[in-house]
């Protein structure tokens, strides 16, 4: 489990296909030293596990369905991905409980400047917008926003503060980027329980 707030970004530094699995290492100084195999880390958003840890990073091993259904697959050397350390229970969940499971990709339609801030849109695959509402809670690329609008029944509207511009790998999107897209964890329970009273 995790918060959404992004500890930091590191570099993807290599990526080997092996049998079954693509590997990657990441290159994140500030988060290596914390890190043992076997500790889960959320990589834009996606939960994963560490299989190799070193003084500056560490590996990971994604299969394919994680390769086909997140931004995973599109990763190569020199990416620049958001990092989270799982959870510890004793302390304040500063965001919002995001599962690490991302439940589809989206893609920015466009990045305008308001004042001091950003009002970023997405476009979000149609399950996740449908149990997505305005001032509600959103997971982009691991980091925990707040849905400012919905716009054109396919748009969600991020307004994003400059420390999270600066901080994650937001600010480094450009137009048509695919990115992670986690729905509400509440909203996804609230739409099962309707569902199966609605059959």
């Amino acid at each position: 489990m995790f918060k959404g707030i992004v500890e930091t970004t590191g570099l993807i530094r290599s990526v080997r296909d092996r049998q079954s699995t693509r590997r990657f290492s990441v290159e994140a100084p500030d988060l290596a030293s914390d890190l043992r195999a076997g500790d889960s880390v959320a990589v834009d958003g996606a939960c994963l596990t560490v299989v190799e840890a070193a003084p500056d990073g560490f590996a990971v091993d994604v299969i394919g369905t994680t390769l086909e259904r997140t931004v995973a697959g599109g990763y190569e050397d020199g990416t620049c991905v958001n990092l989270e350390r799982a959870m510890r229970m004793d302390t304040r969940i500063d965001g919002h409980l995001v599962q690490g499971h991302i439940d589809g990709v989206g893609h920015l339609v466009q990045s305008i400047m308001e004042g001091d801030f950003w009002l970023m849109d997405f476009r979000i695959p149609s399950d996740v917008l449908s149990l997505t509402v305005e001032r509600g809670s959103i997971a982009i690329n691991g980091v925990s926003l707040t849905v400012s609008e919905l716009l054109d029944g396919e748009v969600c509207r991020i307004g994003v503060i400059p420390f999270t511009y600066e901080h994650t790998n937001l600010g480094d999107l450009e137009t048509g980027a695919a990115v992670n897209v986690e729905g509400d964890l509440i909203g996804k329970y609230v739409g099962k329980v309707l569902a199966d009273r609605a059959k």
